[in-house]
């Protein structure tokens, strides 16, 4: 190792900071956040610095560096743009026995301030011993992806049980296997959901039972619609910590691969001309059967779990069976696929509402009210309903939406194989025929599809008629 690292507790102990910039704002800043008394010498100051010190925050030494304020000081950061004046200060600080860390300067530096994953108590630091400070910037922007602020809490409420679980978990791994479930189970979700009490409840509910089997936990992820940026931070984490994902067929294989490794993979997806309420029976056995035997199940889904994704069904089974659950939401179809072609779901001028229609129920049990579907001024977004295209085409315009009313079809949004048709209400059944459109595909009706032959950004745009002819 170049450096060895180490955490200082610098409360109340006095530091020195030669330098009055924005550079030296943001070392005073961090000083004062690990309780430091900082004192800050410079001819000049930033107006932020002279109000920390009218705050009394920091004291200030207005002058010229003056190798006496060195005295008594446990660290020293030199922040000025003057590299002798740098060079100078390090050497008497060498000379003094003092760590120093020279701002931008690895070789007069005695110790270094690294990047930081703050989930105070527990905090993460990053240092590629100045050699490249941006490349410790971009670990910590991932180490920040990887790790809920809900860990400072968990970390504190771990710290104030500690002599109960040493003394009521003996055994060393008894002890880990507590950790663990601290990490993994119901207090860390607890914490995550804002219910700090309700954590700490479920802490030392546990610690009073005598030590036995895990306890095991569904998580609902939604995975949105393809593209792995757009997984939330949460999912992300939820997939690191997986023993097992129970996944849609919809579920990409790049999202598949952020999973941990040595997690249990087992797709759930339902097919057309499938008995889909025996496939929900056999998801629902599964995430019975994992979270009895004490692992920590991802039921994962395309889109969000509650935008007919039956996610309300599969939490209703798991609280009649007194399964610890959490629902992570994902971005649903509609929202990312609309983006990703260019169009605004509501519009000032064209659009002042957004409906989410799933085809397949629609028409199985035809209860929908067509008249205000037809109405001008909003956009329907329809799920599933490639193979009810004709059928859609055609209630919407007996029941009074304009022939000439904008649609565009999505498929595969939000994936490198995007393709987007636009066209006219009239013409959808054989747009979807001409160019062989397959699910997944989400279908836009409204004023606002057209705007997919202007703002179109993502993957291939197959144009309708009246944009060609405008070209």
């Amino acid at each position: 190792m170049n450096l060895f690292p180490l955490f200082a507790d610098l409360k109340n102990k006095l530091v020195l900071v030669v330098g009055g910039g924005a550079v030296a704002e943001r070392k005073i800043a961090s000083l004062l956040a690990a309780g430091a008394q900082v004192r800050v010498g410079a001819p000049s100051f930033t107006p932020a610095i002279r109000l920390m010190a009218e705050q009394e925050k920091i004291t200030l030494l207005e002058d010229e560096f003056q190798p006496g304020w060195m005295e008594q000081v446990w660290l020293i950061v030199a922040a000025t743009d003057d590299r002798n004046l740098n060079k100078h200060i390090a050497l008497l600080a060498n000379q003094a026995c003092r760590f120093i860390n020279v701002v931008d300067d690895p070789e007069l530096c005695s110790f270094q301030m690294p990047s930081i994953v703050d989930r105070s108590p527990l905090v993460i630091a990053i240092s590629s011993s100045g050699s490249a400070p941006v490349l410790a910037r971009r670990v910590r922007e991932k180490l920040e992806t990887l790790f809920d602020h809900s860990l400072g809490a968990l970390t504190a409420l771990a710290e104030k049980h500690r002599p109960a679980i040493r003394r009521l978990r003996p055994n060393l791994n008894q002890r880990r296997q507590f950790y663990d479930w601290l990490l993994d189970g119901p207090v860390a979700g607890a914490l995550r959901s804002q219910q700090p009490a309700l954590a700490e409840q479920w802490l030392e509910q546990e610690l009073e039972c005598a030590p036995g089997s895990p306890t095991g936990k569904v998580l609902l992820v939604g995975a949105g619609p393809g593209d792995p940026g757009l997984l939330t931070l949460k999912a992300l984490r939820a997939l690191n910590e997986a023993d097992v994902i129970l996944y849609d067929r919809l579920v990409s294989p790049e999202i598949l691969a952020l999973a941990r490794r040595d997690a249990t993979q087992v797709c759930v997806g339902k097919s057309v001309g499938e008995d889909h309420d025996a496939t929900q029976d056999r998801i629902h056995a599964l995430m019975l059967q994992h979270a009895q035997d004490g692992q920590r199940v991802i039921r994962l889904k395309g889109g969000d779990a509650f935008i007919f994704g039956r996610g309300g069904e599969e939490l209703e089974f798991l609280q009649a069976h007194g399964v610890a659950y959490e629902v992570i939401p994902g971005i649903t179809a509609a929202i990312a696929c609309a983006a990703y072609a260019g169009i605004p779901l509501t519009h000032r001028n064209h659009a002042q509402s957004v409906r989410f229609i799933t085809a397949h129920s629609a028409k199985e049990n035809d209860k929908l009210d067509w008249h205000s579907l037809a109405a001008e001024k909003q956009t329907l977004a329809f799920y599933m309903g490639v193979s009810q295209i004709q059928w859609l085409a055609r209630q919407l315009q007996e029941h009074g939406r304009s022939p000439d009313t904008p649609v565009a079809i999505i498929e595969n949004g939000t994936r490198p194989n995007q393709r987007v048709v636009t066209g006219r209400l009239r013409d959808l059944p054989q747009l979807v025929l001409e160019h062989q459109v397959q699910a997944p595909s989400m279908l836009l009706i409204g004023e606002v599809a057209a705007m997919a032959d202007t703002l179109h950004w993502f993957g291939t745009h197959i144009p309708s008629l009246e944009a060609l002819e405008a070209y």
